[in-house]
Order: structure tokens, then C-alpha cells, then sequence
């Protein structure tokens, strides 16, 4: 039976003090999908600047950049820390403009402020004094949650995302999924396909995720796809690659959900071999 599945796409939106929430969103949702996605019928695909926007002329920057992202979202995840971002000339940040322009559409929206202790001296007040006006602004006309520190966002996050999720798309999905070919799991990049086709070829047929001096790096088959160092979009853009595959039910972590070692799925060989895997 071909698995089949509805995609939730979930923006991800922040200025960049926040990167590791950023980070630990997209972690949060890799393990809701490795414990849900089969039996609920449902992926959530983590969507950001660094993964899902390119190069385009023709309109501001940051509209160009609603468009790219916020067109098909269908959750939008926002967190602030001590700055509110670069104004975009029709919103106070970047950030807040895709939080209304996503609210304005009728989306859902969660939105987190982190209380971690910070040194007002290191940051720039310009930019901590309009978080503090945005964030009495949302007192009015939003529901917010804080958080002391990562580890607490993961854990707000988590209840959050799982709690929306079932109140958005309630019950078994299997049913739509199979009538509608339109929601079934997008056609995989090239980036993915190249891993997949690469994993099939290795005598273990597995594929293993390791930092190493601060860079992320994928090895299958003897080959090592590595992400620049330093470079957040690269990085990004690798770990799509395996979050592409296991949404997908190609490959399956093999790692207690530490998602360090993944193994190919019979499915992901039938895959590997309609690509020309040997």
C-alpha cells in the first residue's frame, strides 16, 4: 500500500537572537513526525528563510519573502528574545510583518517570548525597547507564552505544537490523504533523492547525522555530504534532506530517537531503485 500523507507546513519566524529555538522548533517537530506521522497520516515540514526562500526581483524584500514562505502555511511559529528585527518598511521587523500578514489570512499562530536573563548593556536598546512596545501590544490582542530558557521552550513548544495540531486537523487523515492526490507527500529535491540513492547503494543501507567542530555532516556509502561551517542556510538545507526522507517513510531512525543513525525503509529502496540506484 503506498503510504500517503497530508504536509503541514510550519513557518518559522524570529529575529536571529533566537537561533537555537529555531533550531529546537525543527528538532520538536522531526520527533512529532518519527512518533506520529504514520498513524496520523500527517507531516509537518519545518519551512524558514534559510530553506524554502531564493533569489527574486520585482517587489520589496520582504514581501517577495511573504510570498515565498507564507503562501501555503499553515502554522506559524514565532519567539523573541531580547531584539524585535529590521523594520520593512511596512511593519516594525520582518518578523511581525509575517505574523500579521499569516494572522490577516486567518492562520494560526504561536507565539513565544523568551525571559532568559540577558545584560541590557550588550544589546541594542533600539531594538529591546520596541520588543518590550510589541510585546505590550500582544497583551491586548494575543495569547502568548514565555519561557526562562531553551529546555523550557522545548517543552511549551512540544505540548503546544501537539495540542494545535490535533485541534486543526482532528482524527485519522488516512481517508483524505488517499482521496486527494494533491496532499500526498511532495516529489523529493535533488539534494534528498542524491542521499537516498546513495544510502540504497551501502551495504548496511545506512545513513548517520554527527556534529563535529561545530558543523553538521550526513555519511552514507563512504560519502559525506557536509554542511559549510558556520553557514546556517547549509546546514539547514542538509537537515531538510533527512527530514524529506523520513516524512516520507524512506528511511526510519535506528537510533532510539537520538536521530544520529537512520536506516533505509523498504520503501526508500523501491524509491532509490525508480532513480537508477544500483
Amino acid at each position: 500500500m503506498t503510504y500517503k500523507a497530508i504536509v503541514v507546513n510550519v513557518v518559522i519566524a524570529s529575529p536571529s537572537d533566537v537561533s537555537q529555538e529555531r533550531r529546537i522548533a525543527e528538532d520538536v517537530m522531526r520527533e512529532w513526525n518519527a512518533n506520529h506521522s504514520k498513524a496520523r497520516h500527517l507531516v509537518l515540514m519545518p519551512v524558514g528563510w534559510e530553506t524554502h526562500s531564493a533569489p527574486q526581483m520585482g517587489g520589496r524584500p520582504q514581501a517577495i519573502l511573504n510570498r515565498q514562505i507564507l503562501s501555503d502555511c499553515d502554522i506559524l511559529v514565532a519567539a523573541f528574545w531580547t531584539r524585535l528585527g529590521s523594520p520593512t518598511g511596512k511593519a516594525p521587523s520582518g518578523t511581525v510583518e509575517e505574523i500579521e500578514e499569516h494572522r490577516a489570512a486567518g492562520g494560526t499562530v504561536l507565539l513565544y517570548f523568551s525571559r532568559a536573563p540577558v545584560q541590557l548593556e550588550s544589546v541594542d536598546s533600539a531594538q529591546y525597547k520596541a520588543l518590550v512596545a510589541f510585546k505590550e501590544s500582544c497583551r491586548r490582542g494575543a495569547l502568548f507564552a514565555e519561557y526562562q530558557d531553551p529546555a523550557g521552550f522545548r517543552n511549551i513548544f512540544r505540548n503546544d505544537l501537539t495540542q494545535t495540531v490535533n485541534r486543526l486537523f482532528p482524527g485519522d487523515m488516512s481517508q483524505e490523504a488517499e482521496e486527494d492526490s494533491s496532499v500526498s507527500l511532495s516529489p523529493l529535491s535533488t539534494d534528498a533523492t542524491q542521499l537516498l540513492v546513495e544510502a540504497a547503494k551501502a551495504p548496511d543501507g545506512l545513513i548517520v547525522q554527527r556534529y563535529s567542530d561545530d558543523s553538521l555532516s550526513v555519511r552514507t556509502n563512504g560519502r559525506d555530504f557536509c554542511a559549510e561551517p558556520g553557514n546556517p542556510r547549509s546546514e539547514a538545507c542538509l537537515r531538510r534532506m533527512i527530514d524529506e526522507l523520513e516524512g516520507a517513510g524512506l528511511i526510519e531512525d535506528r537510533s532510539g530517537g537520538k536521530r544520529q543513525v537512520f536506516s533505509v525503509t523498504s520503501r526508500g529502496y523501491e524509491t532509490a531503485d525508480r532513480h537508477g540506484a544500483a
